[in-house]
């Protein structure tokens, strides 16, 4: 039953956080002169405009279900035109940036609730589990590889040479992102387990592992 639960939690979770933080890629797109997102129908906090069927919810399960000590989920990229926006380079690390932006803010709202207010029960375990999804979504996205926001973020001071290296990378899209995860990210696992941790514990104000 605790599994299933937890299950269900996830998805709801997953696909509030990935609309979120897609609309916010489109609404930052949108505030500073691309129109790409809102000609296709992205701006909108809609979550069929933005949750895959395989990546979103079936991906994720499967992880689960399987006992992948990694599990992770996406939502459709939203369309972007990195030159349509003011500010050139940093206008785009600025829409890169808005989508984790958007899970710190959520993780912040909700933790500072569970840090004066005692929910227990299954409530609780659901607001925990949903700071915490939003502190790791956060704290992956940030990661300085393409296509992940932080290289967007890193690209805006990057000397040309890296960025050729970037742009190279970014063209395999999600297939980059799974490579990256299943060849490289036991690497960087266990600071990513002490730094999604030490982010919630800090701002919930009570530790969590």
């Amino acid at each position: 039953m605790e599994l299933i639960y937890s299950i269900v939690f996830y998805v709801i979770i997953l696909v509030i956080v990935l609309t979120v933080h897609e609309f916010s890629h489109a609404w930052a797109g949108h505030m500073l002169g691309d129109v790409t997102a809102k000609n296709e129908g992205r701006l909108t906090l809609n979550p069929a405009k933005h949750i895959d069927p395989f990546l979103t919810l079936l991906l994720p399960l499967g992880l689960i279900l399987l006992g992948s000590p990694v599990v992770f989920g996406a939502a459709k990229p939203v369309p972007f035109n990195p030159y349509a926006v003011r500010y050139g380079r940093w206008g785009a690390a600025l829409v890169a940036f808005a989508g984790p932006a958007s899970n710190l803010l959520m993780a912040l709202v909700v933790g500072m609730y569970l840090r004066f207010v005692d929910v227990g029960g299954l409530g609780g375990a659901f607001l925990l589990q949903f700071v915490l999804v939003n502190v790791a979504f956060f704290i992956f996205n940030m990661i300085p590889f393409p296509p992940l926001d932080g290289s967007r973020i890193l690209y805006a001071v990057a000397p040309p040479g890296l960025r050729d290296a970037m742009d190279s990378i970014e063209r395999y899209g999600l297939i980059a992102v799974f490579a990256f995860i299943f060849i490289f990210f036991r690497f960087i696992d266990p600071a990513f387990t002490a730094a999604t941790g030490g982010l919630t514990s800090f701002i919930i104000g009570k530790l969590v592992f």
